[in-house]
């Protein structure tokens, strides 16, 4: 099941991204055959568990507001989607160190698919009760925080067996991940519209399924236990665990400020999928299954923004980019439809507002891929999803209150201000330069950087 997070790890360029130099100079020394398949089975499977994520990402609300006609009700439903999200990722990132990225990726997609399975069939056989739905739902994302991390932690040492440049690979995962959104939602509005909301619910089962047996047959099991210039995942000790990840953060400036910031726009991200937009869709526009090409729209437009950042934009990314971005890609939808706008003018809106999003995802892979060493790649990630969805139940629970008390309009407004006092805060904040000196640093290609030789860099200001 899907939920609002801390944008993929994306990478621009080789000439803008920090490689780790372990992973470098696997790519230039590695004397193996090149293997491209099991990358190219990662990519198909993330596409097929994420079109799924995005699925349910439309179909649960509409099932919440249809089984209770309750704005607050959809708000519960997030928070029981939000909450286990806190908990996977607090625990996924020790446990996918573990047992491994392969297996943990396995594991989550054949639970999620039988959780989502499980709605449908109730439905169909015994009847679906609210609390049963808010059952499956927490159930459906208790793991999959774990095979999130689990599937774009295997990503580089999947890289470096097929020879290919963590900043291409990057650039490809985040497109695959685009894409399967907007495929995933112009989908769901579909099923929605034709089919129902249950239907739906099974293609999303198919997905995870589908995604399950990729990895299971294509993806080589050492592949998640060390990377091909045979040194182990385990380079530091697995001591600390979920807090090793934590301080790892805390002690370094612009990961901080950053899963700080995206910590609390999830919170408004969280009530606007969860709340704000089923019950603007089902209200306001009068169907239900618009919130599908709502969705798709705005994935779409991240597509194409990531492929133009990767193309051009890249050359000026840095604090003032990324906080102009980050206001565009939030406020004008909550704004558009605190104004009461026609589907005509907030599709295009949420195309524009998605172009803005597209170049994040590539600025705060930079420090992520760049700055987190091997060894704490699963605890990092792991405790990054957890920080970052700490806030989410709140917000969906929040949404749906507001709806209830003061109105869908006046709860929108509000959300759009805040999402622009927050957007801008990289303006002020010093932490956020690290950003262009990130650029900066990885302007002379794959190299070792103290990032991926000792830890993380400290903060440079520009």
């Amino acid at each position: 099941m899907d939920h609002p997070q801390l944008p993929e790890a994306r990478a621009m360029s080789a000439e803008a991204v920090d490689i780790p130099g372990s992973l470098a100079e696997s790519v230039e020394a590695d004397p193996r055959p090149r293997r491209r398949l099991p990358i190219l089975a990662l990519f198909a499977a993330q596409f097929f568990s994420l079109s799924g994520n995005a699925i349910a990402l439309v179909a649960i609300p509409i099932i919440a507001l249809m089984e209770t006609g309750s704005a607050l009700a959809a708000g519960v439903a997030g928070m029981f989607a939000t909450v286990p999200l806190v908990v996977g990722g607090a625990l996924g990132g020790v446990l996918v160190d573990r047992f491994g990225y392969r297996t943990s990726s396995i594991v989550a997609d054949v639970a999620s698919a039988i959780t989502v399975l499980a709605i449908p069939a109730l439905a169909a056989t015994v009847g679906l009760s609210f609390g049963a739905l808010l059952a499956l739902v927490f159930l459906g994302g208790l793991l999959d925080a774990p095979g999130d991390t689990a599937k774009t932690v295997l990503m580089p040492d999947l890289a470096a067996l097929a020879r290919m440049p963590l900043a291409r690979a990057a650039g490809a995962q985040s497109t695959v991940q685009r894409t399967a959104t907007m495929i995933g939602g112009g989908a769901a509005g579909a099923l929605v519209a034709i089919a129902g909301p249950m239907p739906a619910l099974v293609v999303d089962a198919a997905g995870f399924a589908l995604s399950a047996l990729l990895v299971t047959v294509l993806v080589p099991r050492r592949s998640s236990s060390r990377v091909p210039d045979g040194s182990s995942h385990e380079s530091e000790p697995m001591r600390g665990g979920f807090v090793a990840g934590i301080r790892f953060i805390a002690r370094t400036p612009l990961l901080g400020a950053i899963v700080l910031l995206v910590t609390l726009t999830n919170a408004i991200d969280a009530a606007g999928i969860m709340v704000l937009k089923p019950v603007y869709a089902a209200r306001v526009l009068g169907d239900p299954a618009v919130l599908g090409f709502m969705v798709g729209c705005f994935a779409g437009g991240a597509l194409v923004g990531s492929a133009l950042f990767g193309l051009i934009a890249h050359r000026w990314s840095g604090r003032v980019m990324f906080a102009t971005c980050f206001v565009l890609a939030g406020t004008p939808p909550y704004l558009s439809m605190a104004l009461g706008a026609p589907l005509s003018v907030l599709l295009p809106v949420l195309v524009l507002s998605g172009l803005a999003a597209g170049a994040l995802n590539p600025m705060m892979s930079t420090a992520m891929y760049g700055q987190v060493p091997d060894g704490m790649r699963a605890r990092v990630f792991g405790a990054t999803t957890a920080g970052v969805a700490a806030a989410m139940p709140v917000g969906a629970l929040a949404g749906g209150f507001a709806v209830e008390q003061f109105g869908l309009l006046p709860t929108l407004a509000v959300c759009g201000l805040l999402y622009a006092m927050l957007g801008a805060s990289p303006f002020l904040i010093r932490a956020f330069s690290g950003l262009t000196a990130a650029r900066t640093h990885g302007s002379g290609g794959a190299q070792k950087t103290p990032a991926a030789a000792s830890g993380p860099l400290a903060d440079t200001t520009a």
